[in-house]
């Protein structure tokens, strides 16, 4: 009478445990779970766009949860409840190309279905003309980022956009005192040095920057082009964005600010990301 007590006893236990095994809500991966990934440099991580010298992701274009911009993020959201704490920004400040497949690798592991990239500014900015990234270097860097996520994410949508006309900052901050004073400081040299001057030099270093900008969107859009359907790029809209002095950040007047990362998400939102 013993045993059999026990064994009854046993199987009670069984049928408990499968019930709530049966009641209970298993864990779900990032894989299962909708979600989206921002790869690329400062401006996706919205530096200083909360006044402290340090990224504000909630203020990017493209993941930001926070209320002053209407990110990629906010407007997926709106239609898909089920994304929502899905929003990876794993973007890095100084990043350049060469960091792009790191990041691509990380977007991996989230499982993301909607992965935008936003790289080439640090390509540009590192240093004088000597420096910048090679036009070939930077392609072989990016194509080897998509690769990544082509292999790791198949089914992802991907949007890349281009690089922002950086140039432009040079054209509406070279007369304004604090803007100059804020460059001084050695912030992107390759353009913004010796912002007043009108010499011959500088005059054709500025053009042989913003040549290399194009070149770099040049590339970017052929990158994606070659990734296959899923990829889109954004037909030069971030690059058209005319930034003004009051939507870039008093600390730098170079990233984005709140305005300016708005800009962003306008003129680079492709609707719902279907293709």
């Amino acid at each position: 009478m013993r045993g059999w007590s026990l064994l009854l006893a046993g199987l009670v236990l069984l049928v408990i445990a499968c019930d709530g095994a049966a009641g209970a809500t298993p864990e779900r991966s990032p894989q299962d779970k909708s979600s989206m990934a921002a790869l690329g440099d400062s401006i996706t991580n919205a530096f200083a766009s909360c006044l402290a010298p340090s990224p504000c992701p909630r203020n990017s274009w493209s993941t930001g949860d926070g209320t002053k911009v209407s990110s990629h993020y906010r407007r997926l959201l709106a239609d898909n409840p089920g994304l929502r704490g899905g929003n990876h920004n794993l973007a890095a400040a100084n990043a350049r190309a060469d960091a792009l497949a790191g990041q691509a690798s990380a977007a991996v592991r989230t499982g993301a279905r909607y992965v935008t990239v936003l790289i080439g500014a640090d390509d540009a900015c590192r240093g004088g003309l000597a420096d910048m990234t090679p036009v070939e270097t930077f392609r072989r860097q990016v194509d080897a980022a998509l690769a990544v996520l082509h292999d790791g994410l198949p089914g992802a949508r991907v949007l890349v956009v281009s690089v922002p006309d950086i140039n432009r900052l040079w054209e509406i901050g070279h007369t304004n005192r604090l803007a100059v004073k804020a460059w001084s400081f050695g912030l992107c040299p390759a353009l913004l040095a010796d912002p007043g001057s009108t010499a011959a030099a500088a005059v054709q270093r500025r053009r042989a920057f913003a040549e290399r900008v194009d070149a770099y969107n040049t590339q970017l859009a052929a990158a994606c082009r070659a990734y296959g359907p899923r990829c889109r790029d954004d037909g030069g809209a971030a690059h058209r964005v005319r930034f003004t002095l009051d939507m870039v950040t008093a600390q730098d007047f170079f990233h984005p600010n709140a305005a300016g990362q708005q800009a962003l998400a306008d003129a680079t939102w492709p609707g719902q990301p279907t293709w």
